[in-house]
């Protein structure tokens, strides 16, 4: 599990270090000037780039990320590179670690110019600005930011790319489209969502010294974080004597009317994630089809669901369930008459926004203590929450945490960068996936694998975070396989069943 911070808790995690614990400034500028030259020479070697070739061009701005820069300018341009540092900033405006920095650097064979140089460069280093921005970029840096992006060479950004929000991942204006971003103490959420984590390129998260240590004298621990580990360690221990009814039993209401398929894949996702049983409660018109394709799967008609209820240890509903009145009824009961843990998906989300007694009904389950699970897509999450796509586009955190809080459940918002929330504490923000997974059933899948984690005696937090997590790195492995293009929801089900054998042999 790796921390993720925003713009105000890294100065707060910075500020501690310094004021408290008694870290210099001048330390931490060096250690993190160290760790950026040891990217570049990273690239250097990978590139075999030859001593005539090591040209490196930083452009510093005046702040802190620009004193940063001349830093590494200096480092460099004692290791045989040729260094040239664009003063893009006022000197008027210079904070005191820039000064200190250009002083040091004027003992060392680095050329400084005030325009843009002729020449090209191998590497060009952006330390125009850093955490801290929060207005639109316009005039003379929008054009200094245009030019490097027109520039050829390799292209580093130091914390963040110049004109991306460090907090939202919002472009200010224009921003560095940088090929590698090199961080320091823990990602920052604007290089993680998007756009900024396309415009940051490959992220490299360095430590400085600013670590979980300050976290006791700051008093406090970042609000987010994901996963990076193998997901084998984060799935629930199987006893050696277990057996199927040990595993879990999950209650499926998917696949009715014309949607069979959806049935298949959330069933077929939760054998593949571990679930011991899996009854599927559908018409009898899709039985059929639906044991054919999971022939391990048991049924049970839409009348039966009371029954399958005091058999289950966990429910799902929504996948293919259709928005007619036998669905909605199964939906009312499951939330007003059982206690099982439950998931909520597609259309059961669909039939809950626009019923206002639902929403009564579900918020006043979750606040008795159920664990619920809502599994929303960008527009699914605008419907319940009443905000408009562009709303929860601008602030999908917010409007996440503000629908688990009125639900009191689980709120995971699917997308690129899938959240999971819960009404307080930690953000879980996923990481893992491939653009392949946007496809018919992928979240039919995730439905699956999140009810059989459940049914195993996961916590519900704990289930949808590793469930997502689990459901992306299958998406990676079924996309290495298939490629991008050929990714489909069933290629994807199967990839969680052996992700999970891979990770175990290996």
């Amino acid at each position: 599990m790796k921390y993720v911070v925003d713009a105000r808790e890294m100065k707060h995690y910075e500020e501690t270090v310094m004021d408290i614990l008694g870290m210099p400034a001048s330390v931490l500028m060096e250690r993190a000037a160290l760790a950026v030259a040891e990217e570049i020479r990273g690239y250097a070697a990978a590139r075999k780039l030859r001593a005539e070739d090591k040209s490196l061009l930083v452009v510093a701005g005046s702040g802190n990320n620009g004193a940063d820069g001349l830093a590494v300018a200096r480092i460099l341009s004692q290791e045989g590179w040729q260094v040239t540092v664009y003063s893009a900033g006022s000197r008027a405006h210079c904070t005191r670690e820039w000064e200190r920095q250009y002083k040091i650097m004027g003992f060392y064979p680095v050329r400084v110019v005030s325009n843009w140089p002729v020449e090209e460069y191998t590497v060009l280093v952006d330390a125009l600005f850093g955490i801290g921005l929060s207005r639109q970029i316009q005039g003379e840096y929008g054009a200094v930011i245009r030019e490097i992006n027109r520039r050829e060479g390799y292209k580093l950004s130091i914390d963040v790319p110049s004109g991306i929000h460090a907090s939202t991942g919002r472009v200010m204006g224009e921003a560095v489209r940088a090929d590698l971003t090199v961080t320091f103490g823990w990602a920052k959420k604007g290089l993680l969502f998007y756009p900024g984590a396309e415009y940051a390129g490959r992220l490299a998260v360095k430590e400085i010294g600013i670590n979980q240590t300050c976290f006791e004298a700051a008093g406090n621990k970042p609000g987010m974080f994901y996963y990076e580990e193998p997901a084998t360690a984060l799935l629930p221990p199987r006893r050696p004597d277990g057996h199927k009814g040990s595993f879990g039993k999950v209650l499926l209401a998917a696949g009715f009317e014309q949607m069979p398929g959806a049935a298949v894949l959330a069933a077929r996702a939760a054998y593949h994630a571990g679930a011991g049983m899996v009854k599927v409660v559908c018409p009898e018109e899709n039985r059929c089809i639906l044991q054919t394709a999971v022939p391990e799967v048991l049924w049970a008609g839409p009348e039966d669901w009371r029954q399958v209820c005091d058999w289950a240890d966990v429910a799902a509903i929504g996948p293919g369930l259709g928005r007619n009145a036998v669905g909605k009824g199964i939906l009312t009961g499951l939330l007003a008459e059982s206690r099982l843990p439950l998931v909520l998906d597609a259309d059961a989300l669909n039939l809950i926004a626009g019923d206002m007694s639902l929403q009564i009904l579900a918020a006043g389950q979750g606040e008795a203590g159920r664990s619920m699970i809502l599994t929303p897509h960008e527009g699914e999450l605008s419907r319940l929450s009443g905000k408009t796509m562009e709303q929860v586009r601008e602030d999908r955190e917010h409007v996440s945490r503000a629908l688990a809080r009125d639900l009191h459940c689980i709120l995971v918002c699917k997308g690129a960068r899938t959240l999971v929330c819960r009404e307080q504490g930690e953000i879980c923000v996923n990481l893992s996936g491939d653009n392949g997974m946007g496809t018919a059933g992928s979240g039919d899948v995730l439905t699956g694998v999140i009810a059989a984690l459940l049914a195993q005696g996961a916590e519900a937090f704990e289930a949808a975070s590793v469930g997502v997590y689990l459901h992306g790195l299958a998406g990676e492995r079924a996309a290495r396989r298939y490629g991008s293009h050929g990714l489909t929801a069933g290629r994807l089900a199967e990839a969680v069943g052996e992700y999970a054998a891979l990770q175990v042999l290996e």
